[in-house]
């Protein structure tokens, strides 16, 4: 009989390999459970996982009040997928960090709830509370009265991530606060056990960045039938295709072709090779790109997949077979973002492979065990900052960096073609 920590062991092993999420990483080590997907709880909260925070903060609410809403159906509700590049430079620490949008209007939490949520037909109470202590008694006083709450915390300040202070303020993704234990709030971030924050820490959290301080959603009672269900497909597809297609290269697709020109333009300010010219940050860079773009990662990964999940039920919601056709291709193009994190995180580089399998380590620990797993996750993470640190020094030194720059500009213009010819098809099949 396999242990529990041989099978944490063989998870972690394939996240590290595959760049595969926890729970699709369990998945194939476990095989299927007898008689059903497995759902894990705390008291009357049953976990139901998920791959994107927004739309499984959003499923998960709706599992718990009995509704069968999935999580792709959700994500296609709020437009898809979206895109987006920048190139942030820290000069504090000297830290580079790329961060890559995938969601429909990515860089917008609370125009994607509404949207979304207005689609999906289920009503909802947003607050802003200015101040920390209102803020806190108003998610105290929802959820005592049993009313689980989406908020967006800071990942840095909620602590179970075992983040540098460094990304003190960098922002996070949403989660659900389902009910508290005496001055704790309980969480669920996509994960099978619960998740216990302090309440002090938690109102930090919620109150450390301006653009969303405090924000949070109360999801009421809902009852989508099979009409609303295909209206929201069909307004989402017509979104995602709208938002795809428009000119802005920092929030629709044309950043992918920016992003292709600047890892080889010489003479551009924000271009890779001038950027990079001193090698400093540079491991960290590449780790955000496979962080970003990998399931592995805190935010998902590119979605692809989970949008193709998601035309797969257009197709048959909306009875329009050629949507199931072009599902296929956006796995292909999945594929293409895997291949892309692979050459930029190398697994067969030793200081590169440990970073990622430390990475896959903190999300197995935080997915599989909650706040049962802290002393393993904070281990892991003091491991991989250390081990980060070594990376960016070793690769400050190591030459050249052009062939790797252009090897990585080829795939990201092939990303580019490719899903600016499938956003095309998709316009002509919902318009």
């Amino acid at each position: 009989m396999t242990s529990k920590k041989q099978l944490k062991t063989r998870i972690r092993a394939r996240m590290a390999k595959t760049g595969e999420s926890y729970t699709t990483a369990r998945h194939h080590v476990v095989g299927p459970v007898a008689g059903g997907p497995e759902q894990p709880a705390d008291g009357g909260w049953r976990f139901t996982g998920g791959r994107h925070p927004s739309s499984a903060a959003i499923a998960a609410v709706l599992a718990n009040q009995g509704l069968d809403v999935s999580e792709p159906m959700v994500f296609l509700a709020g437009g898809g997928i979206g895109a987006g590049y920048i190139l942030w430079e820290f000069q504090h620490d000297g830290s580079r960090c790329v961060v890559l949008g995938f969601r429909n209007q990515w860089q917008y939490h609370d125009r994607w709830m509404a949207k979304t949520l207005g689609r999906l037909g289920v009503p909802y109470a947003e607050h802003r509370t200015s101040g920390t202590r209102g803020a806190s008694d108003r998610l105290a006083a929802e959820l005592d009265a049993g009313r689980p709450c989406v908020v967006l915390p800071d990942r840095y300040h909620l602590g179970y991530w075992h983040l540098p202070q460094a990304l003190d303020g960098h922002g996070g993704h949403p989660v659900v606060a389902y009910r508290r234990d005496g001055d704790a709030v309980l969480v669920d971030d996509r994960g099978r056990a619960p998740i216990s924050v302090p309440r002090e820490r938690f109102d930090a959290a919620r109150a450390r960045v301006g653009s969303y301080r405090n924000a949070l959603h109360v999801l009421g009672d809902a009852k989508p039938g099979e009409a609303t269900l295909a209206a929201a497909a069909l307004d989402g597809l017509r979104d995602c295709a709208a938002h795809l297609s428009a000119a802005s290269d920092s929030f629709s697709l044309p950043a992918w072709r920016k992003w292709a020109r600047l890892l080889v333009d010489p003479r551009n300010a924000k271009a890779w090779p001038k950027v990079f010219a001193d090698g400093r940050g540079l491991a960290d860079a590449l780790l955000s790109i496979w962080e970003g773009a990998e399931p592995v990662g805190m935010d998902g990964g590119n979605l692809r997949d989970l949008f193709a999940d998601a035309l797969d039920e257009a197709a048959a919601l909306l009875d329009r077979p050629a949507l199931a056709e072009l599902a296929g291709r956006f796995r292909e193009i999945h594929g293409l973002w895997h291949d892309l994190a692979e050459a930029a995180l190398p697994a067969d580089v030793p200081e590169l492979g440990r970073i990622r399998e430390l990475t896959a380590a903190i999300k197995e620990s935080v997915m599989a065990d909650g706040s049962a797993g802290e002393a393993e996750a904070a281990r892991a993470a003091g491991e991989l900052w250390a081990a980060r640190a070594a990376a960016n020094s070793r690769l400050a030194a190591s030459g050249d960096t052009g062939p790797l720059f252009a090897a990585l500009s080829e795939r990201v213009a092939a990303i580019h073609e490719a899903e600016r010819a499938s956003i095309a098809r998709l316009a002509a099949l919902v318009t």
